[in-house]
C-alpha cells in the first residue's frame, strides 16, 4: 500500500511514523526545507521538498500508485484545494484531509466526499469531545469509548492509600471483585500486555476496561471518586478553548439560542449550571469570546504572569482546563492550578513525549491533539472491517475494533483458531448488545464487535487476517 502525505509537521511525522512501522510504502511532501531536513533524519520514508499541490512534485512521489493521498498541513485551504487537485489529475482511491475550521467541520463536507476529499480528520473538534466526555465522568481519567459497547476504557495511577502496587493482576480482581479487565500497563515509557501473574509496580499506569458503574466504583475505591464539576476555568480561547467553552454552556451560542437560554432561566429557575470563566492573552480573542458566550467570565490577561489564578474567587472552583497552543505552559498551569488548591485539572497536549511526562505528574486528565489525528487518519486507512484505530501514545500499542459482518473470515471460528500475532489480546467482544470476555472455544459469530489490543510490531500480520474474505 502506497500513501503520500502533505504535511511534515509534528502530526504529519507522526502519521508517517506509524504507517512506515507498518510497512507502508509512505512518501511524505513539504514546501518548509527545515521541516523536509527534520523528517529526513527521523523517518526511513522518502521526503520531498515542494508543493504538494504541483503536479510535477505528486508525480515524482509516485502519485499514480498511490492508495491515499493525506493532507495535514496547517492550512485547511490548502489542504482542500491539493485533495482536490489530487481527485481531478490523478486516480487516487482515497483522499484525507485535515479540516480544523469550525465552518467547515459542520458543513456537508464532513459527512459527504467534496471538492475531492473523500474523508475529512477535525482533530480539534475530536479532542474537545475527547475533553467534554472527561469532564463528564469527573475529570479523573481520559476515557475511551467502543463502538456498539458499553464499555469503557480509562487510566488509573498505581500510588495514594488504596494502591495496586506489589498485587498481582490476579489479586486485584480478586481483591474487588468486580468484572474488569487490566488492558495495559504503561511501565516508564514501555507498555505490557498483562497476564494474571503480572505483578503491578509503584506508578504504573493501568489501562482499565469495564462499564462505567465497574470504572466508578474502582476509581471511588482508589480514592478518586467522580465529583460534580459546576465551577470550571478554561485556559486559552483557541479552537479547542472554543469547542469545548460551546458545549459546557449548553452549546447556546447565537442569537436565536441566547432567546432560548433566557426563556429556560424563567421556566426553570432552579436549573443548575456551569459557570464558566475563560481566560486568554490575547484582547481580540477575549472581546470574540464575550460575544459569543455573554454568561461566561472572560479574563484578558497572561495565564503565566503572577496573580491570575490567585483571585480569591478563582480558588474556589473545582476544575482547571489547561488548552493553550504552548503544551508546556498547559502542563505548569495545572500543575500551579493544583498547588493552589483546584481539585482537578485537563491538559492538552501535543507531542508525545509530554504524555509521558504528564503520566508521572499530578495530571488527572491529559488528551493528545495528535493523537485524535493519527487515529482518525488510521481508521480510514484501515478500512473495511475495521471500524476504529485508536493509537496509545504514538501507535506502541493500538486498540482495534472489527465487525464481523458479511464475508468476514472470522465468522464461525474459535478464538483459538484464529492464529493472532504474539502479543495480541482480544479484550472483550460484544454479542447481540451483550459484553463478553471470550476465551479460545468461544466461537465468533456474525454481527459480533471485536475489540482487540496488539503491539505494532503485529499490525501486518493482522492486516492479512482482517483483508481475508469467505
Amino acid at each position: 500500500m502506497k500513501i503520500i502525505i502533505m504535511g511534515a509537521g509534528n502530526v504529519g511525522i507522526q502519521i508517517a511514523r506509524q504507517l512506515i512501522d507498518e510497512n507502508k510504502d509512505v512518501v511524505l511532501i513539504d514546501r518548509d526545507s527545515e521541516k523536509v531536513k527534520l523528517a529526513m533524519n527521523t523517518l526511513d520514508c522518502m521526503v520531498i521538498h515542494g508543493e504538494a499541490n504541483n503536479p510535477e512534485t505528486l508525480l515524482s512521489a509516485g502519485i499514480q500508485d498511490a492508495n491515499f493521498f493525506i493532507a495535514v498541513t496547517e492550512s485547511d485551504e490548502l489542504n482542500m484545494i491539493a485533495c482536490g487537485m489530487v481527485s481531478s489529475e490523478f486516480s487516487v482511491p482515497f483522499k484525507i484531509a485535515r479540516v480544523r475550521n469550525i465552518d467547515y467541520s459542520y458543513s456537508k463536507i464532513s459527512e459527504t466526499p467534496f471538492l475531492g476529499i473523500d474523508y475529512v480528520v477535525n482533530p480539534e473538534i475530536e479532542t474537545a469531545r475527547a475533553i467534554i466526555r472527561s469532564v463528564e465522568h469527573g475529570a479523573t481519567s481520559d476515557i475511551m469509548y467502543f463502538q456498539d459497547s458499553s464499555y469503557q476504557m480509562r487510566t488509573i495511577k498505581a500510588t495514594g492509600e488504596y494502591s495496586f502496587a506489589g498485587k498481582t493482576v490476579k489479586e486485584i480482581k480478586q481483591t474487588l471483585e468486580l468484572d474488569f479487565i487490566i488492558a495495559v500497563i504503561l511501565r516508564e515509557s514501555d507498555y505490557l500486555i498483562p497476564s494474571g501473574s503480572t505483578v503491578i509496580e509503584q506508578r504504573d499506569t493501568l489501562y482499565l476496561i469495564g462499564n462505567p458503574d465497574t470504572l466508578e466504583a474502582i476509581f471511588t475505591w482508589a480514592g478518586k471518586q467522580r465529583v460534580d464539576l459546576k465551577k470550571i476555568i478554561i485556559v486559552g480561547g483557541g479552537r479547542i478553548g472554543r469547542h469545548v467553552a460551546d458545549k459546557l454552556m449548553d452549546g447556546f451560542t447565537g442569537i436565536k439560542e441566547r432567546m432560548i437560554r433566557k426563556l429556560l432561566k424563567r421556566l426553570l429557575p432552579s436549573r443548575q449550571k456551569r459557570t464558566v470563566v475563560i481566560i486568554d492573552s490575547d484582547y481580540a480573542v477575549c472581546k470574540n469570546l464575550s460575544e459569543k458566550f455573554p454568561d461566561a467570565l472572560v479574563i484578558h490577561g497572561d495565564i503565566s504572569e503572577e496573580g491570575i489564578l490567585e483571585d480569591g474567587e478563582l480558588l474556589n472552583y473545582d476544575l482547571l482546563i489547561a488548552v493553550t497552543g504552548n503544551q508546556e505552559l498547559n502542563l505548569i498551569t495545572s500543575l500551579y492550578a493544583k498547588s493552589l488548591g483546584i481539585n482537578r485539572t485537563v491538559v492538552l497536549v501535543s507531542k508525545n513525549n509530554f504524555l509521558h511526562i504528564a503520566a508521572n505528574l499530578n495530571v488527572d486528565t491529559t488528551i493528545s491533539l495528535n493523537n485524535s489525528v493519527v487515529n482518525s487518519v488510521l481508521k480510514y486507512v484501515r478500512r473495511g472491517n475495521v471500524k476504529n484505530v485508536h493509537a496509545i501514545s504514538g501507535g506502541k500499542l493500538e486498540i482495534i475494533e472489527i465487525s464481523c459482518e458479511e464475508g468476514c473470515a472470522f465468522v464461525g471460528k474459535k478464538i483459538s483458531e484464529l492464529k493472532l500475532p504474539k502479543d495480541t489480546l482480544i479484550m472483550f467482544i460484544t454479542h447481540d448488545n451483550e459484553n463478553i470476555i471470550p476465551y479460545g472455544g468461544y466461537t465468533i459469530a456474525f454481527g459480533d464487535h471485536i475489540v482487540l489490543i496488539t503491539k505494532k510490531e503485529s499490525i501486518k500480520k493482522l492486516d492479512k487476517l482482517f483483508d481475508q474474505r469467505v
